[in-house]
């Protein structure tokens, strides 16, 4: 799922100073195309003001199980129905003991307790009070109930103490929603992703790269972990913060890269090189900055490892999909390198061609497997992308129990 079009996402909000990150919360989910209405507590109201976040949601908010222009039409029970999924951000400590203990003594724990929506929980408290047994205990409750628990943050408290109670970011909690409305089709999975570039140093302050943005291993990573996968992420220098809920590994060059790699590759169950590794290094950086002099100057390079090839070659039960980012007879030379590095799947695009290639937000792609198939995808975000990468993943992971290998379907 890369967006929340037609889902209604309830947002409910408890009293704790972590309200002012959930107007962000709901903000996100609101550009991610959900319905977003509200339900506030009155201690959430000493916080932040409902018009607040009527203005971000452009629903209106619940305040009060007994308001007459909401309850001539049942308003609790309508507010739970029409939920897709249900998120308590912040949740505080009151408000999950009410849950885990059924108490519905006003509108927000009365429509949690009238829902049969999936639940988000996003907790926010103290850290003493976090670390007592019986929050934890109620938190137990809810996750036994099939809650997911999102957060909290270690660091700073509003209150002066230092430690786990921090609101989870905006961002990690917009994942929680989309993970909520998802199918789980890779849990089990562990999803290792390669992406970005390398950088391979020619003296202290040079190197050589490429321009690879990281955006599409990014997206493989971030839609891999919202279908329930465990997903590490070993990543070259970009601009991008991790996604939310992923091992995150920084790596520099393509030697780090293939180290890294292949720490994680032995619990991996499906590998996905989107990186763009550099092909060559140079053979003796230099230990001081290179100054200038004639007017020209050779580098000598030599070949990096082909980190790609060398792990089809022991994939065993593995999935293994590379990547072949070209500029000219792109089929030809996907397949060509479907054969060569033996892979299950490639994914082909024209780095060249306007608005799809490095550093653009959407791309155009075509998808080669080893059994004959192919499937053409025209321009479009690259979450769609990822998500058609992992389509094929988990067919084929079916295929494979069943021991048969259907080619691709064609996308229009």
């Amino acid at each position: 799922m890369t967006r929340l079009d037609g889902r209604t996402v309830l947002v409910g909000l408890s009293g704790g100073i972590a309200c002012y990150k959930a107007c962000e919360v709901v903000r996100l989910l609101v550009g991610a195309g959900a319905k977003v209405p509200v339900v506030m507590t009155a201690g959430a109201r000493e916080f932040v003001t409902p018009l607040t976040l009527q203005t971000l949601s452009g629903q209106p908010v619940g305040t009060d199980t007994f308001d007459r222009g909401q309850e001539a039409q049942i308003g609790h029970i309508r507010l739970a129905d029409a939920a897709d999924v249900v998120l308590v951000a912040p949740a505080t400590a009151n408000v999950l003991a009410k849950m885990a203990q059924g108490i519905a003594d006003d509108l927000l724990t009365t429509v949690l307790l009238a829902s049969k929506a999936p639940l988000v929980v996003a907790p926010a408290m103290n850290v003493n009070m976090w670390e007592h047994p019986a929050v934890q205990q109620n938190l137990a409750t809810l996750v036994a109930r099939g809650a997911r628990v999102v957060g909290p943050g270690r660091g700073a408290l509003a209150c002066g103490w230092e430690g786990a109670g921090r609101l989870a970011e905006p961002a990690e909690i917009a994942e929680a929603v989309f993970a909520a409305l998802t199918p789980q089709d890779l849990a089990g999975e562990h999803v290792l992703v390669s992406a970005g570039p390398t950088q391979e140093p020619v003296d202290p302050v040079r190197y050589l790269s490429n321009r690879s943005s990281g955006k599409m291993g990014w997206a493989l990573a971030r839609m891999a972990r919202r279908r329930g996968a465990r997903v590490t992420l070993v990543a070259g220098p970009t601009a991008l913060p991790p996604p939310p809920g992923v091992e995150f590994v920084p790596v520099a060059t393509a030697e780090e890269m293939a180290r890294a790699v292949e720490r994680a590759f032995a619990t991996a169950t499906v590998v996905v090189m989107a990186a763009a590794v550099a092909d060559y290094r140079p053979r003796r950086p230099l230990a001081r900055k290179l100054k200038k002099g004639p007017a020209t100057l050779t580098l000598e390079l030599e070949r990096n490892p082909d980190i790609l090839a060398g792990l089809a070659r022991k994939k065993g039960r593995r999935l293994v999909v590379g990547f072949a980012a070209e500029t000219h007879d792109v089929v030809a030379e996907a397949r060509r390198k479907l054969r060569a590095k033996r892979l299950d799947l490639i994914v082909a695009n024209d780095v060249s061609a306007p608005g799809v290639g490095f550093g653009a937000d959407d791309n155009a792609v075509r998808l080669l497997d080893a059994a004959g198939g192919e499937e053409v995808l025209d321009a479009r975000p690259k979450d769609a992308v990822a998500d058609a990468v992992l389509d094929w993943v988990v067919q084929h992971r079916g295929r494979r129990a069943r021991r048969t290998a259907p080619g691709l379907r064609r996308v229009r």
